[in-house]
């Protein structure tokens, strides 16, 4: 007999985002039955007590009355001539205002600009560790992710090597993010130009997820990838979300570089799928330039003495520390990822201890797996508590941690 169990997509079984998945609707069970979580499995600034820079909120205020019609697809063109003055002055070639497409957040831009490129079957180069919300969009846009691999023995970078082995006659694009989420590393130019060099020797399009361009720390250096590629077609992401706190206005773009006449049928795809949606939130919208033309908000937190630079600094003690932890200092981003010593527990499992944590301590974090690796032994947290509460996440980590060495690396979770 057929099942009365309404279908869905199949391959929504290929995609996990445990960012927001079973253990975060566990942690919102345990909130409703009265326990205090201290939640570090989401990079979102507001809710650590962050605000949006008042110039951008006064920027939406003085023009609330402009804001109930539909925009352009593309989006607001005086914030599109702001985007394109911006990325100009950067050395991005090529790109003029009807280049650049405003959408809500960099996840759907992400979504519409794969859905523009893929038939089935074809693959992406993705980094591993990802942004799984990049495997999600490939695989729902009948795509293949073809995982490089980012060892923390390299500093969490890509080897250009290995990524031009990986190409076969299906790949069309390369992925990076830059600077990196979960770990944090910062690209510099030599890498980035060896991988804009395999691009253009194989026709590929440079995907480049900047969102935390302006997130770096101890004198670590950005390099944005559109000014090195030249005329080898690149999609360049970035928004408002984190360098400007502001996630919940969902403002994002994309900015289109290299050759106009390469990526013609490719701008037109977008431009398409950009009008079926009609248009990105407009008030939002009215604070791009403002973002752009202001004055830099974000290197005072994380310049020694900053909250952000204090919140990393808590991180590296508490990891120093510690009996079982090590980690690659972040260069940049929000997040941290730290490594358990395997050689002490050896029998450790990254999803039962994330689990466990939650349950006995309260402490929610991001197993490592999480992000397309083939390993179980790193998790994720993010760095906006303040510094005193990360000092004492990680002490609850230890305990944790202890415990399960005492009890010999056993299974603590059903």
């Amino acid at each position: 007999m057929p099942s009365n169990t309404l279908p869905t997509r199949e391959r929504l079984r290929e995609v996990r985002y445990e960012i927001r998945g079973d253990l975060a609707r566990r942690a919102r069970e345990l909130e409703s039955h009265g326990h205090k979580l201290i939640k570090l499995n989401i990079g979102n600034p507001g809710a650590f007590g962050f605000r949006a820079p008042e110039h951008l909120q006064r920027a939406i205020a003085d023009h609330i009355h402009d804001t109930d019609p539909y925009t352009h697809q593309q989006g607001l063109p005086q914030a599109r001539e702001a985007l394109a003055a911006h990325y100009k002055a950067r050395g991005t070639p090529h790109v003029t205002p009807d280049r650049i497409f405003v959408g809500n957040g960099v996840s759907e831009l992400i979504d519409i600009a794969l859905r523009a490129l893929l038939n089935l079957g074809d693959e992406v180069l993705l980094p591993s560790p990802d942004y799984p919300l990049w495997s999600a969009a490939t695989i729902l846009n009948d795509g293949i992710p073809r995982y490089y691999s980012c060892r923390a023995e390299n500093g969490f970078l890509p080897d250009p090597e290995e990524i031009e082995r990986m190409i076969g006659p299906k790949t069309r694009a390369l992925v990076l993010i830059n600077p990196n989420n979960p770990t944090g590393a910062s690209y510099p130019k030599p890498l980035l130009e060896k991988l804009v060099a395999i691009a253009a020797k194989y026709r590929l399009l440079l995907m480049a997820d900047e969102i935390y361009d302006g997130i770096l720390y101890d004198d670590h250096v950005f390099q944005p990838l559109a000014p090195l590629a030249g005329d080898v077609p690149c999609l360049t992401f970035s928004g408002l979300s984190k360098v400007h706190r502001a996630c919940g206005w969902r403002v994002g773009w994309a900015v289109l570089s290299g050759d106009p006449l390469r990526t013609g049928d490719y701008h037109h795809a977008l431009d398409l799928l950009g009008a079926l949606r009609l248009c990105a939130n407009v008030p939002g919208q009215f604070a791009i330039e403002a973002a752009l033309k202001g004055g830099d908000t974000i290197t005072p937190l994380t310049a020694p003495g900053g909250r952000l630079h204090a919140s990393r600094q808590a991180v590296l003690d508490a990891v120093a520390k510690s009996d079982f932890l090590s980690v690659v200092a972040p260069q940049g981003a929000l997040y941290a990822f730290p490594k358990i010593d395997t050689a002490r527990l050896p029998e450790f499992d990254d999803y039962r201890f994330a689990l466990d944590l939650l349950e006995t301590e309260h402490v929610l974090i991001v197993p490592g797996s999480s992000f397309n690796v083939p390993y179980r032994d790193h998790f994720r947290v993010t760095l906006l508590p303040q510094a005193d509460e990360i000092s004492e996440v990680f002490r609850r980590i230890e305990r944790s941690l202890s415990q399960y060495a005492d009890r010999g690396g056993a299974r603590q979770s059903a």
